[in-house]
């Protein structure tokens, strides 16, 4: 047998192996990863993750890659910015306040509280309370924290720039 006629065998051999050495690459298809806290970082902001209890994972694109931050309005906030927020795919995951496991974010409650990470303010809870909001009301409030943010953002700079023009 000529050394041609074996390259087909060979990839035949080599395919189950390559496909054992990429399931144990410890990364699963779906779901939260596992987090090395106090080292990985906010894929937003870039602060550590050392908050078991407010931070969140999105896992969706191309490649289905998660995505770690400190805090549920960071990650919202980054996925508001992707081409593909809005594919059926995408997962988002936070940390539950109460036991620090994840919960699937879209399906889970929140509770307003004085701090979080980077100041949101948002809890989340398996179950629901006579304090708590579902997934749509909280998006939608961090979301206009963070338009008030830019516009108060806006006018200090407006407001500098004016003093710094007047003679």
């Amino acid at each position: 047998m000529n050394r041609l006629s074996l390259t087909p065998f060979r990839s035949l051999l080599l395919a189950p192996i390559l496909l054992l050495i990429s399931a144990c690459s410890g990364d699963p298809a779906t779901g939260p990863v596992e987090v090395t806290w106090d080292r990985d970082n906010c894929n937003r902001c870039m602060m550590a993750l050392s908050d078991r209890n407010h931070s969140a994972q999105i896992r969706g694109g191309r490649q289905h890659k998660p995505h770690t931050f400190d805090d549920i309005g960071c990650a919202l906030i980054w996925l508001e910015e992707q081409p593909w927020r809005e594919q059926a795919e995408t997962e988002i995951w936070v940390n539950s306040h109460t036991d620090g496991g994840w919960l699937d974010a879209r399906q889970a409650h929140y509770v307003r509280i004085t701090h979080t990470p980077m100041n949101y303010g948002f809890s989340a809870q398996p179950n629901s309370s006579a304090e708590s909001v579902d997934f749509v009301t909280m998006r939608q409030a961090i979301f206009q924290q963070e338009a008030a943010y830019h516009a108060s953002l806006k006018a200090r700079l407006q407001h500098r720039q004016e003093e710094a023009n007047r003679p």
